[in-house]
């Protein structure tokens, strides 16, 4: 609609001038002590931030590195400005009150300290105050620019290409385009077909130049978790399986994607909005459609999982998460290097 492109023009320059004054030092940039790498992207949904946040951060701890993982924690319910959600030994806060995604990540990175704020940079002292890590991930840190980098890490969805022509809330585009030349790295997701691959590629080229470092990855349906009770099965066992699909995520196509790539059978699918906040009712009612359907199993995200199971008994055999992995097709060893690697700029100093 005509209307939102020109409500489309005041965001524009809010945004570009908020850039421009932390690019020229108008607005103090804070810089931690330790190397601090944020993975991010350009636009609303999802481009697989998530996997590659716990790839990285899985990648650091195997080198012995003490990380931690801060986020914003979106849509979270609790109002704490600053909550631990792990320790790297235990969890402390539920998806609802920390954000289905930091809580995910705390799950799957269970030596990882994540924690979820507004202010990352008072976050990220509070942590390093109680635990002191060697290393920060920021999770959804691109247009978070009161906080100094090391490594910037740009995340492109190469089934995505018109995303990034319009700026909200007329396109998808969370700040302009050229804001692509902060990037350390683009890595081009859910990169199957070389031909959306190359049209992303270009329509980044065309508007900052040459790119640095660039990669590619696709996304891959590995174990399945059992969402009630936490056990894990190979993929090969739901093969041929009849299944409802659930998702409250920000690329339900791609989940489709993966189901069928676990080659089962899918009978009707159900897609929320992203973050969606299950009720008991939703889930009772997703049952009696299971049911209905003579569905073998109902096949969700493992982002999804963690707000379904309270909803469960403990023996409900049903209700299965497809676990994510990450496959790199290019530029795998430039990125390792670069994330392990990485050194901080602040000479170990804390200052703004």
């Amino acid at each position: 609609m005509r209307w939102l492109s020109w409500a489309a023009v005041p965001y524009g320059w809010v945004i570009r001038l908020r850039a421009y004054g932390y690019e020229r030092g108008w607005f103090a940039r804070k810089h931690l002590p330790v190397p601090v790498i944020s993975i991010g992207n350009l636009t609303v949904g999802g481009t697989g931030k998530t996997p590659l946040v716990i790839e990285m951060t899985e990648w650091l701890l195997e080198v012995g590195k003490r990380v931690a993982v801060l986020s914003r924690g979106y849509r979270r319910a609790s109002r704490e400005p600053l909550l631990l959600v792990s320790d790297g030994a235990g969890t402390f806060a539920t998806p609802e009150q920390a954000g289905d995604e930091p809580f995910l990540i705390a799950q799957r990175c269970p030596r990882a300290v994540v924690a979820v704020g507004s202010d990352r940079y008072q976050l990220g002292l509070l942590v390093l105050e109680r635990y002191g890590v060697d290393c920060i991930v920021l999770d959804d840190g691109f247009q978070h620019l009161a906080v100094h980098r090391d490594a910037n890490v740009l995340l492109v969805d190469a089934t995505d290409a018109p995303g990034l022509e319009g700026l909200l809330p007329a396109g998808r585009l969370r700040e302009p385009i050229t804001a692509a030349k902060r990037a350390t790295a683009v890595i081009v997701t859910r990169a199957e077909k070389a031909s959306q691959v190359d049209e992303v590629m270009k329509r980044l080229r065309s508007a900052v130049g040459p790119l640095s470092m660039t990669a590619q990855v696709v996304f891959r349906a590995g174990d399945l978790l059992s969402v009630a009770a936490g056990t894990t099965r190979s993929r090969e066992w739901c093969k041929g399986k009849g299944a409802l699909l659930v998702s409250g995520v920000g690329h339900a196509a791609a989940f489709q994607s993966t189901a069928e790539d676990l080659g089962v059978k899918i009978l009707e699918e159900v897609a929320y909005p992203d973050h969606y906040e299950y009720s008991r009712q939703d889930v009772e009612q997703l049952g009696k459609q299971a049911v209905e359907l003579k569905a073998d199993i109902v096949l969700t995200t493992e982002k999804d999982a963690g707000k379904l199971r309270p909803y469960l008994i403990p023996d409900d055999g049903a209700w299965w998460a497809v676990r994510l992995q990450v496959e790199w097709r290019a530029g795998e060893t430039a990125i390792r290097n670069m994330v392990l690697n990485v050194r901080s700029t602040t000479n170990g100093r804390i200052r703004a």
